[in-house]
């Protein structure tokens, strides 16, 4: 049997995720410190704090390389039209609005993939919430256990 006291815990180590919106990686910072306080005091508390801390480190992971796949391709769009040997400061200076080129359309489909993952895991946050809340375990998915 698990204690309320415990459910409430777990419940908030998953919801200090949303901190982030008002502190700088107030998503790592929130769990790591109420799992680091509370771990010994049940397996219940331990498990939801080492699935959290594990999915926003793995969300991180995931989000710098799809940027650093969609980058580039931004990059080379806007340069394309550019003659570097060329370039007499900003009075030739002009972006040639034209076709869109590939490239665009692959790192504008990275950028909506980051959107939807962006909305997957706030989804996933409050699933996790409500398990913890009803005293249930819950695995993120495509999560890679750093913390085990």
């Amino acid at each position: 049997m698990i204690d309320n006291h415990h459910k409430n815990l777990a419940t908030f180590i998953h919801l200090s995720t949303f901190s982030r919106f008002i502190i700088p990686f107030g998503n790592f910072i929130g769990p790591i410190v109420l799992w680091a306080a509370n771990k010994n005091k049940s397996d219940f508390i331990d498990q939801h704090g080492k699935q959290a801390i594990n999915f926003q480190i793995s969300v991180l992971l995931y989000a710098i390389i799809i940027g650093t796949l969609s980058v580039p391709f931004f990059i080379f769009k806007i340069f394309r039209g550019m003659d570097i040997l060329d370039f007499n400061g900003f009075n030739n200076f002009h972006i040639n609005i034209g076709e869109p080129s590939p490239l665009l359309y692959i790192g504008g489909g990275l950028g909506a993939l980051a959107i939807v993952a962006f909305i997957i895991e706030l989804a996933l946050i409050v699933k996790a919430s409500l398990s913890a809340r009803d005293g249930n375990t819950f695995k993120y998915p495509l999560t890679i256990n750093f913390l085990k």
